[in-house]
């Protein structure tokens, strides 16, 4: 007989959330994690709570405040005198909200009977896992099903060791004790362009060295264009089509050299931060008995319902094909553990949105209009700017605007892109009317409250059929 029906390697937004699910349709569970916190003591949660989506958005929460009223608190009247910043505190707040939600999962995990082992989890082979830590025995547990949900870690450039002094990576960015003067950033995507806001915004010179020729591949080429201008505005010196060639450490400052084109160029900073992506964490992931190796990229090889080569072993997440998005992996975590359950189990992976929590905010879901010309898809684009909308001027949030892309023939929403204020809110409806195979018009028929930052979105639908109420139609 099983120890376990199931056992989860990995805490994470993927694996919490598959144990948690899993549990409630009556499954005994078992979840294994190595993370441990700023305490010393075993932490659930993964990187996205402990020292990613979370603690990000709470620096970038702070940060912008202390930006607003620099900036905007005068408009509205308001006269704040000198104002200054507490990093300590700022910081602390930071660690109390990543406290209390990674007690939060633990405490989840108690009433949910889920048995939790701190350590590192191997897949030995199928309904067999090793448990090793540096404090105790390995135990091994048995269980009819396994799922692999181990996360990512950062990619690393060669001869740009993370040392935490000079050269850190997205971890170590989140916990600098003092602003620097001069912040060199490695990669401008969202990573890179979520520390380097917050950063810049406290008081730091920032500058993003990108390889790429054009910002945010993945995102609609308008947006990407948008983002650009606005981020330059703010004053994110953003450098496209610079390579990173040598970096060159001393005790309190880097000499980042790069390639521009076909320039020899060098900036010296006080910090770095090396954020190029993430990759799939499976060191030690699989023994080598154990009937599956990883694919080229090191991720585990899944089919379509995430199920591996070997029978009864499953892997979500970061650690599997796809975007490296927390709310992808809880979700496959939820569609495994109710195919283990009850045989069925449904994650639309044309429907996961994307989200960055700069500010503006920028966010989007579906085809791009690049994507649509090149498959020659017959389409129309509705256009809103933020700069019509009656709540964006009431609040001061003007920039941006809202895409909504539809078929031509059909009038089905294909894509939706979106920057400005709180569009990682409202990115939800377009998810929503994208996977319940709704129309322009469904949406542009849908009543939106006034005055509110969605009838953007309503306006977005409406221009799609070239009647706009708030702007000219063209």
């Amino acid at each position: 007989m099983s120890d376990f029906d199931v056992v989860v390697i990995g805490a994470g937004p993927g694996g919490y959330v598959a144990a948690i699910r899993c549990s409630q349709l009556g499954l005994k569970t078992a979840c294994i994690d190595r993370w441990v916190g700023k305490n010393g003591k075993p932490s659930v949660g993964g990187t996205c709570l402990n020292v990613g989506c979370i603690p990000s958005k709470a620096l970038l929460d702070s940060s912008e405040r202390y930006e607003d009223i620099q900036l905007h608190a005068a408009d509205h009247g308001i006269h704040s005198g000198d104002v200054s910043i507490d990093v300590e505190k700022m910081l602390a707040r930071k660690d109390k909200i990543v406290s209390e939600l990674t007690g939060g999962i633990s405490a989840l995990f108690k009433s949910n009977k889920i048995v939790f082992y701190a350590g590192h989890g191997c897949l030995v082979e199928a309904g067999v896992v090793r448990v090793s830590s540096d404090d105790r025995a390995d135990q091994t547990l048995t269980a009819k099903h396994v799922i692999l949900a181990s996360g990512s870690e950062p990619v690393p450039l060669p001869g740009m060791a993370v040392d935490d002094k000079t050269i850190f990576d997205s971890a170590g960015a989140l916990d600098f004790r003092a602003v620097p003067k001069k912040l060199g950033i490695i990669g401008a995507g969202v990573i890179g362009l979520e520390l380097g806001s917050v950063w810049r915004r406290l008081g730091a010179e920032v500058v993003i060295l990108e390889a790429a020729d054009s910002l945010l591949g993945p995102a609609d080429s308008m947006i990407a264009r948008e983002a650009k201008k606005q981020f330059s505005r703010q004053g994110l010196d953003i450098r496209l089509g610079c390579k990173v060639t040598q970096v060159e450490k001393s005790e309190d400052e880097c000499i980042v050299h790069y390639l521009d084109g076909e320039n020899n160029e060098s900036i010296g900073v006080e910090r770095l931060i090396v954020a190029v992506g993430r990759r799939p964490y499976t060191d030690g992931l699989l023994d080598p008995n154990c009937g599956m190796e990883l694919d080229d990229t090191g991720a585990v090889p899944v089919d379509d319902h995430c199920a591996t080569a070997v029978p009864g072993v499953w892997a979500i997440g970061d650690a599997v094909r796809g975007p490296m998005l927390a709310h992808k992996a809880s979700e496959e975590g939820i569609a495994v553990a109710e195919r283990i359950a009850v045989g069925t189990g449904h994650i639309d992976h044309s429907t996961i949105p994307w989200v960055i929590y700069t500010h503006p905010e920028i966010a989007w879901v579906g085809a791009t209009e690049d994507e649509l010309k090149s498959q020659e898809i017959p389409y129309t684009a509705g256009i809103f700017p933020f700069a019509a909308s009656g709540r964006a001027k009431a609040v001061g949030a003007t920039e941006g605007f809202i895409k909504i892309l539809a078929c031509r023939d059909s009038d089905r929403i294909l894509g939706a892109h979106m920057i400005g204020s709180q569009v990682s809110e409202l990115i939800n409806e377009a998810v929503l009317a994208i996977s319940m195979e709704a129309s322009a018009e469904d949406l542009a028929r849908t009543v939106h409250a006034h005055p509110t930052l969605a009838e953007t979105v309503h306006e977005a639908a409406l221009a799609a059929h070239g009647r706009a109420i708030h702007k000219v139609n063209r």
